[in-house]
């Protein structure tokens, strides 16, 4: 892991001096330990039955080592029997899962991944749930004792050091436990600072085979992935520490996160996309609470340049799971943000990521450990982005409940940011009503009138609720938008949802009575459930109903809300719009009304009709002076307007 020249010439050159040095290194670590260097068919016969042996975590694993120990056993099938393979992650082909090795070993793994999930989920091989943070205790206090360690490390430094590189995470508890430890040291390895350094006289035997590392890529990104990238990015902000987990949906967030400052990393995998940003200077440490100026990890997956990147970088720390993932480490990181993803959540906020049902997919991971952790930080949230649906659109990944059998993995107080393609519902707070309300605003179209239905027959919404179904109800997201008034005020203009019931209540509530008299012309003052439903529940064919909120960070407020309903016969548009009164004067009514007025010559609509009150002077005042061709007629104190657009 030097440092290479860039010419091919001279990185020919350089490889071959690299292999020489390295044989004069093994040559002179044989001299002085020759008892590490034997054949391997000697190390293997150290192994007995019903021996646990563990293997290195996702890239970090020994792969040749691991060749030689399927050849060993194929050569000798009556060696041992029984032994028991624990891995947590494996990228590598598993080749002790074969059936023809079923007397020989038996696959126990604490994550399920593509290449075991099959065999766990016949009975051919376990799976073993637990939080990360706690398997170093688990083999520390030998509940699960490991006999044998196969780890992959860098070459010795001059005093006898060894990396075990790109993965910390558990090798270390492994390495500290083991009765006996192989090591294939391999000069691809990356000299990793942190806690992953052994000294050769604590490895039993030595393999030296030099191999490139294995390597992890996201694939392409989908336009609905790099949606969900955008979405997160406005929820970070600049100076948080962050963690992200693996594959195409953390990696379009890693991208969307570009143009923020100051960020700070504890995570638990590090990959291509936070070494980017460190590269970009995003990335910088600055602002943490704990471990300031350093990324800190407990593994990476990744791209060549990016072991590269690790090698002797002192910005960089990879330390072992029990500290990283550690919900009291975590939660002493002000401005703490944990973004994960699940296989499916349900309409009450519960989540699982580790498995479809009664099918074992993934595991417990480390997301529960950062998302719990997340949640007791100063200032920290939690984020789970998610596609909203699987299997190419036939799977709804937000569901009425989970599965029977699922997992789950974080519980209803766990999430506070739930994000899809869809947009950005925030749970933290809600009841169940509400929560199922925001969830189906963010669920795939195709699915909103089943998870409608179900919900109501579950009762966790109301029995009336109504709907759109199709696309005449479906959420027009661009519509939205960011307005400043004429006093500066930053506001944000958007179409309702139909979960916003809730938020309407609370402002049709803050309304003055005179206020509420003035948008209804009515002395009613009751805004109950069945006529907010006439503000939520919107035909976007037929008409228009806009929003102007604050607050979006956490919770929204509306500060101001304007609709239209379209008359077909004349092509025009009834309009009305309110403002808190204690927003009032702002130029909110202005934004409003001038939105609606573009919204409604997108349309093809010639003008508007509206009733105001003769002593609603204010309201008058936001008609007149839009420029409209206005004629007004009185009837019993009320102004009748009809106003043409200009074009």
């Amino acid at each position: 892991m030097e440092e290479k020249p860039s010419r091919p010439g001279e990185e020919r050159y350089w490889h071959s001096l690299q292999r020489e040095i390295n044989q004069r290194k093994i040559e002179e670590l044989k001299a002085l330990y020759p008892e590490k260097f034997v054949p391997e068919n000697t190390f293997f016969q150290n192994i007995h039955r019903g021996d646990r042996i563990f293997i290195s975590t996702g890239c970090g694993e020994p792969r040749s080592l691991v060749d030689a120990l399927i050849r060993y056993v194929d050569g000798h099938p009556k060696s041992f029997f029984d032994a028991e393979v624990l891995h947590v992650w494996t990228l590598g082909v598993a080749p002790y899962t074969d059936q023809r090795f079923k007397s020989n070993f038996r696959h126990n793994s604490f994550f399920v991944g593509d290449n075991t999930r099959d065999t766990v989920n016949r009975g051919m091989a376990d799976y073993t749930p637990i939080f990360l943070s706690e398997v170093p205790s688990l083999l520390y206090r030998r509940i699960v004792p490991i006999d044998v360690a196969l780890v992959q490390t860098s070459f010795p430094d001059k005093h006898g050091y060894m990396s075990l590189g790109v993965s910390v995470d558990i090798d270390k508890a492994a390495v500290e436990c083991a009765r006996i430890v192989i090591a294939q040291v391999n000069s691809c390895m990356p000299r990793v600072h942190g806690d992953g350094f052994i000294h050769i006289r604590d490895v039993n035997f030595v393999y030296p085979f030099e191999e490139p590392l294995l390597e992890y890529h996201t694939g392409t990104d989908s336009e609905e992935i790099q949606k969900i990238g955008r979405y997160v990015a406005r929820l970070v902000q600049n100076g948080d520490t962050i963690q992200v987990g693996y594959g195409s949906i953390p990696n379009a967030i890693l991208k969307s996160l570009k143009e923020k400052k100051d960020l700070g990393v504890h995570t638990e995998l590090i990959g291509d996309g936070i070494v980017e940003l460190m590269k970009d200077g995003v990335v910088t440490n600055s602002r943490k609470s704990l471990n300031r100026g350093k990324t800190i990890a407990a593994f990476c997956m990744g791209a060549p340049e990016t072991y590269e990147y690790l090698h002797d970088n002192p910005m960089i720390e990879l330390r072992t799971i029990d500290y990283t993932n550690d919900p009291l480490v975590i939660a002493q990181h002000e401005n703490m943000t944990a973004i994960n993803s699940a296989l499916e959540i349900d309409l009450t906020g519960q989540a699982s990521a580790e498995s479809i049902g009664k099918v074992f997919y993934s595991g417990i991971g480390g997301q529960a450990d950062f998302m719990r952790g997340a949640v007791l930080a100063k200032n920290g949230k939690t984020i789970l982005a998610m596609l909203s649906t699987a299997s190419g659109g036939e799977i709804s990944r937000i569901v009425p409940f989970l599965k029977e059998g699922a997992g789950a993995t974080l519980n209803r107080g766990d999430i506070h940011y739930v994000v899809t393609e869809y947009g950005i519902v925030y749970l933290h707070g809600r009841n169940i009503r509400e929560r199922a309300m925001e969830l189906i605003s963010i669920a795939h179209p195709r699915f909103r009138p089943w998870l409608i239905e179900e919900a109501k027959k579950a009762g966790l919404i109301y029995r009336d609720q109504s709907y759109i179904p199709g696309k005449k109800g479906e959420y027009p997201e661009s519509l939205e938008g960011y307005r400043t008034t004429k006093t500066g005020m930053n506001i944000y203009l958007r179409p309702v949802r139909i979960s916003d019931e809730p938020l309407l209540k609370d402002f049709f509530y803050s309304l003055s009575d005179s206020s509420l008299y003035r948008r209804f012309i009515s002395a009613r003052k009751d805004i109950p459930h069945e006529r907010l439903q006439d503000f939520t529940v919107i035909d976007y064919s037929k008409e228009m109903a806009i929003v102007a909120v604050v607050d979006r960070k956490i919770r929204e407020t509306i500060v101001g809300m304007g609709q239209y309903g379209i008359d077909e016969r004349t092509h025009t548009a009834e309009v009305a719009f309110a403002v808190r009164d204690d927003e009032q004067g702002r130029g909110i009514a202005t934004e409003i009304l001038s939105y609606l007025t573009y919204l409604a010559k997108k349309q093809g609509l010639l003008g508007f009709t509206a009733e105001v009150l003769v002593e609603n002077k204010p309201m008058l005042h936001v008609f007149e002076k839009m420029g409209f061709d206005m004629e007004r007629r009185v009837a019993e104190g009320v102004y009748e307007l009809r106003m043409s657009f200009r074009s």
